[in-house]
């Protein structure tokens, strides 16, 4: 053996419960109940129903439960000395137990720390603990000396027993882990593969016919400004540059999926105060802030699309119901949710409008992308202006 075997601890899966099945958890118990029945039936019945003896039984009995627990906490969190020195206590009250004549009961006592010492310390650390436990129960043990020899071997066998038992399952839930996380890792591998795979055809397809559409639009704009004025070129150059408008707002929004599919999403609030600036509304005509409050962390594909769709669509009903409010937006990052508010100064419209306003999206779809998400959507006048608020777990 090398010298990191000697020292090494078994693993926190082979020392916990973990991966034991039904079965074997009920013969664990079975023989633990067994043996504390045997233990305070020996308290009981080695110095009668009559005194204060075998209520003084019944109390090391109770002392030693308390003292394998804890020792059994202790080594699941790998603490040598505290291990060691409820090891020396339960020892000590086997010799109590002994001293006391409760033979059964220090015997039971002896067999457990060494099987236990055994099962759940480094080896350098078990084996003198069990020689200890084993040559104290052979030294004040009763029985001749062949069957205390085979008792005492059979001792230190089954707690070696234990112990490689105990780190094969601590291996294969290891093992299992691992293959867990292998596949988690292949299917996150997978699905940006796909991810990739839809955001190279948006970008051959849609992207490029954008862009396209822009160029066609532009150069019809600049001939019809050049044809004589009139009503009739009028509305036919309106007409342009409302399309012009929704091709580069449509253009925009397609590059904006194209980056969250490739995960190079930029964060909500540098797209909040691009939005603010006119980045894809043409630009608010009134004073506008951003406020960014809590601790900014990274949040979900999907809480990030509707904080940034809510707040598009509610700056869009802003700039075509309320040209010159104030806008404030806040972004607030909570402990398990995120918040948008956006408020304006200019009264005098409702819900109704907002639902009919925007992109495309309305109240009504923005409020179930909220609701899909967990989250909540509140819209309406408030004071002077109007406001609208989301939440939304992240």
């Amino acid at each position: 053996m090398t010298t990191d075997v000697w020292f090494t601890w078994p693993s926190r899966e082979a020392l916990s419960h973990e991966g034991l099945s039904r079965a074997r958890l009920g013969i664990m118990w079975s023989v633990r109940g067994l043996l504390l029945g045997g233990m305070l039936w020996t308290a009981i019945s080695e110095k009668g129903p009559h005194g204060w003896s075998w209520a003084v039984g019944v109390a090391m009995v109770l002392v030693m439960v308390v003292l394998a627990r804890a020792f059994w906490r202790q080594t699941l969190a790998h603490r040598m000395w505290p291990s060691l020195g409820l090891l020396a206590l339960l020892m000590t009250t086997a010799i109590a137990a002994q001293q006391t004549d409760w033979r059964i009961f220090a015997t039971i006592a002896w067999c457990g720390c060494a099987v236990s010492a055994l099962e759940r310390l480094p080896l350098g650390a078990a084996v003198p603990t069990t020689l200890v436990a084993l040559g104290a129960y052979a030294a004040l043990n009763t029985d001749d000396w062949l069957t205390t020899a085979l008792t005492t071997a059979g001792l230190g066998l089954a707690g070696y027993v234990l112990r490689l038992d105990a780190e094969a399952r601590g291996t294969a839930q290891r093992l299992l882990a691992q293959e867990r996380a292998a596949r988690a890792a292949e299917a996150e591998s997978a699905a940006l593969a796909e991810r990739a795979r839809i955001a190279r055809e948006i970008h051959d397809v849609l992207a490029h016919s954008l862009s396209a559409q822009l160029v066609h639009l532009e150069a019809a704009r600049l001939m019809i400004e050049r044809e004589p004025a009139g009503e009739f070129r009028d509305r036919i150059l309106e007409r342009v540059v409302a399309a012009r408008s929704m091709a580069r707002d449509g253009l925009a929004e397609t590059r904006q999926a194209l980056s969250a599919l490739r995960g190079e999403i930029t964060p909500v609030e540098g797209f909040l105060r691009t939005l603010v600036d006119g980045g894809g509304l043409g630009g608010l005509s009134g004073p506008a802030g951003v406020e960014v409050a809590g601790e900014r962390r990274p949040l979900t594909a999907e809480a990030s699309q509707a904080v940034r769709r809510v707040a598009q669509e509610a700056l869009t009903n802003v700039r075509k119901h309320a040209p010159g409010a104030a806008v404030a937006v806040r972004l607030e990052y909570r402990p398990d949710e995120v918040a948008l508010e956006v408020r304006d100064s200019g009264g005098g419209r409702g819900t109704e409008e907002w639902e009919a306003s925007g992109s495309g999206y309305g109240l009504l779809g923005m409020r179930e992308r909220a609701e899909l998400l967990g989250g909540t959507l509140e819209a309406g006048p408030e004071e002077e202006g109007f406001v609208v608020r989301l939440r939304v777990p992240a």
